[in-house]
């Protein structure tokens, strides 16, 4: 009979429930670094210095000045359980730290070597304690200055199963460098160092307020995309910087929320916020926060995840509307934001009689000549009387489809979706998904070819990325170039896009870089080329891609009812989202009551 019928319950060995709850915490050497960082930032440290090779794999150390230990306190860390900041039970529920070493240690330990040097602030004698596996704990004097080293080497080498699932070195270090820049953010008054095979990747000196540190991170323009937001309700405080609508991207970084201090993810507040943008934002661009919130700690709950990475409110609903307002009054008390939102249609110059609508209308646009089949930017300005401020992505040239179907198009409604005959049946098409899928199909076909044709940039783009996004997209250079984009690095975290694909048109590379490398994050090697090349081309024709909200003439609209019909009326885009409905005439005589379609007369 199974062991799980006949056997006894009995208590695991310490080893064992050690490395369980190893794997709780210790997902991938990022959140080693985490909880040690949390040590160090308890520990009143100024100077925090994280230095990583093989992306952790082999090693990560945590130095810092804070303010140490004494020999028995170092040994007590390193047992279960034990803990300066908790007294009671109650302490549970108003935890105002990050952490505690006899927690964090013990459970690292389990699954790697580890070796501990601390000194108590005014102590001559430090002391050096190592484990092997947590097995085994080894203790010594030493001779140092004030505060604490933690030493982390061959993480998972006693646990293969967990090993293996830890993805490529680039990867790795790309979200230790995360980790760093979460810590460094919220922690402005600590200096910050971060080096990889003892090369510097990241140096943020101490500075005094979170706008400083924003600036050395994210460079002098940051303050003029930014705009600083307060809000204080009761216990509740928010501070922080969301980007200013006109200056919205397709980029979702930087998202960053904070709570008491600690990086969270909360739906409540992500929610919250999506609502404060609902009446600014423009359509395809996503908002960029740094958010601050100050709570107390009675209220919020910060263990019911292991990392604590998922927080619960104890009153959701102030948290709601209190970061709702934040968004929403910051632009509501910005003049260029009253008087003409971004989201809305302009009013021509040449056209004083034009006025915009809020209702979604069906609109015939002016024919241009017959002759053209491309959406050129010469088309895409002159044909319409106005177009919508968040419409300004570049528009992708078609290929003139080989087989020919009876396409009638009939118009655009909303500036987002296509009303369209071919051949008996009506369609109505979302331009963008449509666009979409045209796009990925050729660059697909131009992939098995082997035949993805380049267009040089006439001046190269530059992009500026963050640590964690240049040392993941390094692993990445040679297949991007294989998809026709040519990205050469210019600087510790700089690049320049030299080519981009063919048939994407006239793109603008920075934001479809930026999204691939947002994308690239998610994805778990790059060994499997033929199964990861497929959402790389999918980011880049959804990023190329006519966007709700722009304007289409009618030759446009044919030309894209042709394409798409050419490419045998696939019905959903790469990432799955709807592309067109079809009404046959059948179902439109059953509509109307209609015995069929031959009593048009009655």
């Amino acid at each position: 009979m199974s062991p799980l019928v006949t056997g006894k319950i009995h208590v695991l060995p310490d080893e064992v429930s050690c490395r369980i709850a190893a794997g709780e915490v210790v997902e991938r050497p990022a959140s080693v670094v985490k909880e040690l960082i949390d040590n160090s930032l308890d520990a009143g440290a100024s100077l925090i210095t994280v230095e990583i090779e093989e992306g952790g794999r082999r090693l990560i150390r945590v130095t810092d000045d804070g303010i140490g230990m004494n020999p028995d306190n170092a040994q007590l860390a390193c047992q279960r359980f034990a803990t300066s900041k908790l007294q009671a039970e109650d302490d549970l529920f108003s935890l105002s730290t990050l952490g505690f070493r006899g927690e964090a240690l013990p459970s690292i330990a389990s699954v790697s070597r580890l070796s501990l040097r601390t000194v108590l602030s005014g102590s001559p004698v430090g002391t050096v304690i190592h484990s092997d596996g947590g097995e085994s704990w080894d203790t010594q004097d030493f001779a140092g200055a004030s505060g604490t080293q933690v030493e982390i080497s061959d993480l998972f080498f006693n646990t293969p199963a967990r090993k293996k699932f830890l993805k490529t070195i680039s990867t790795e270090f790309s979200r230790i460098s995360y980790s760093v820049q979460q810590a460094a953010t919220i922690n402005p008054q600590i200096h910050f160092r971060l080096l990889h095979h003892n090369q510097k990747i990241l140096d943020y000196p101490a500075v005094a307020t979170l706008q400083d540190r924003l600036v050395q991170m994210y460079g002098p323009t940051f303050l003029d995309r930014f705009l600083p937001l307060s809000q204080a309700t009761g216990p509740l405080k928010i501070t922080g910087f969301t980007v200013s609508p006109h200056h919205a991207k397709t980029s979702r970084t930087p998202q960053e929320i904070f709570a008491n201090g600690r990086p969270i993810k909360n739906t409540t507040i992500s929610h919250a916020i999506h609502e404060g943008y609902r009446s600014f934002l423009p359509k395809g661009k996503h908002p960029q926060f740094i958010l601050c919130i100050q709570i107390d700690p009675k209220t919020l709950d910060i263990n019911v995840h292991p990392t604590k990475r998922e927080v619960r409110f104890s009153h959701p609903e102030i948290v709601h509307s209190g970061v709702f307002h934040a968004i929403k009054d910051t632009f509501a008390t910005t003049p260029s934001f009253t008087t003409s939102p971004p989201y809305q249609e302009q009013k021509d110059s040449s056209s004083p009689s034009h006025t915009p609508t809020a209702k979604p209308t069906v609109q015939s646009l002016a024919v241009a000549p017959a002759a053209t089949t491309s959406f050129s930017p010469e088309i895409r300005t002159n044909s319409a009387n106005h177009l919508s401020l968040f419409a300004q992505e570049p528009p992708s040239k078609y290929m003139v489809s080989k087989q020919e179907f009876h396409v009638i198009a009939l118009g655009q409604i909303h500036q987002t979706y296509l009303l369209g005959h071919i051949n008996q049946d009506l369609y109505i098409i979302d331009q963008h998904t449509a666009h979409e899928r045209v796009l990925f199909e050729r660059l697909v076909r131009a992939w098995n070819k082997k035949d993805v044709q380049q267009q040089g940039l006439l001046i190269p783009e530059p992009i500026e990325l963050l640590p964690h996004q240049a040392a993941l997209i390094e692993e990445w250079l040679p297949i991007l170039s294989q998809v026709g984009l040519e990205i050469e690095r210019f600087g510790q975290t700089s690049y320049v896009v030299r080519t981009v694909p063919a048939i994407l048109g006239a793109v603008t590379a920075a934001p479809l870089v930026l999204e691939l490398v947002e994308e690239l994050s998610e994805w778990k090697s790059t060994d499997a080329l033929e199964r990861l090349i497929r959402p790389i081309l999918a980011s880049m024709a959804c990023q190329s891609a006519v966007q709700a909200g722009r304007s289409m003439t009618l030759p446009e609209i044919s030309t894209l009812l042709h394409d798409w019909a050419q490419e045998n009326f696939l019905m959903t885009c790469p990432h799955g989202r709807r592309v067109a409905i079809r009404h046959s005439v059948e179902e439109l005589n059953t509509l109307f009551a209609r015995a069929s379609e031959n009593q048009s007369s009655i």
